[in-house]
């Protein structure tokens, strides 16, 4: 890769990390409990039981549910309400939970804090299904259905968001990607539980996401993204 191609890649990341957004990390910090789900005109009223979470939460913090960034409209104690917009509902499975619902939680990063993860928006690209599931000792080996949409901008060894949850991608095929799942995230988030055929809310890395389609800028019309075409321009 020549330097002026360093530099490009360099320079879209700084402008990611510098864009005014809520970030996540992907690392989940507890499961909670739908408390309640009205659907409502144009969108639903959604609470959340936080449990000792509530403590660090305020009216107007953004909090991912299952990877959804939510602002919090209300505050009771433990419960906060937010209002879900009909394109989140349309994007991502909100619209599917129910009273005692187990949704994973993250709150949004602290301008010092770590980043643990990846880079995460709780901007829901789209939904996948869970394919397969094989369990060898305590880990997991998942393997996802999704759309070929969503499937092209997602890369081998790259990292993607499931319900909220940063996984590295393992293997990819014509119709769906794998990931490994470890202990501790099965212990700590909703795959523990989750079964073949559940839905599962799905964020395509902004990095990749946003390097794919500059890239794709340079391109002659009509001409995919390829290995062979990134060596012809240089990279």
């Amino acid at each position: 890769m020549n330097f002026s191609h360093s530099c490009y890649f360099i320079n879209c990341k700084q402008s990611i990390l510098n864009s005014k957004f809520r970030m996540f990390t992907g690392l989940i910090e507890t499961t909670c409990k739908v408390k309640s789900a009205r659907a409502g005109v144009g969108g639903m009223q959604l609470t959340i039981d936080l449990g000792k979470l509530a403590e660090e939460t305020k009216i107007g913090d953004s909090i991912a549910i299952n990877g959804a960034c939510l602002t919090v409209a209300k505050l009771q104690g433990n419960l906060a309400g937010f209002d879900v917009s009909g394109e989140t509902l349309a994007k991502s499975t909100l619209g599917q939970l129910k009273p005692a619902s187990p949704v994973n939680v993250e709150l949004a990063i602290r301008a010092n804090g770590r980043l643990g993860g990846h880079i995460v928006q709780g901007h829901v690209d789209g939904v996948a299904t869970i394919k397969a599931i094989k369990r060898t000792s305590q880990f997991a080996d998942i393997t996802f259905t999704v759309s070929p949409e969503l499937l092209d901008q997602l890369v081998v060894k790259g990292a993607v968001a499931v319900d909220g949850i940063s996984l590295t991608i393992a293997n990819m095929n014509q119709t769906s990607f794998s990931a490994a799942v470890i202990p501790k995230t099965l212990e700590k988030t909703t795959l523990g539980t989750a079964k073949i055929g559940d839905k599962v809310n799905i964020e395509i890395d902004i990095i990749t996401k946003t390097v794919k389609k500059q890239l794709e800028k340079i391109l002659p019309t009509g001409e995919k993204l390829t290995l062979e075409k990134l060596k012809e321009l240089g990279f």
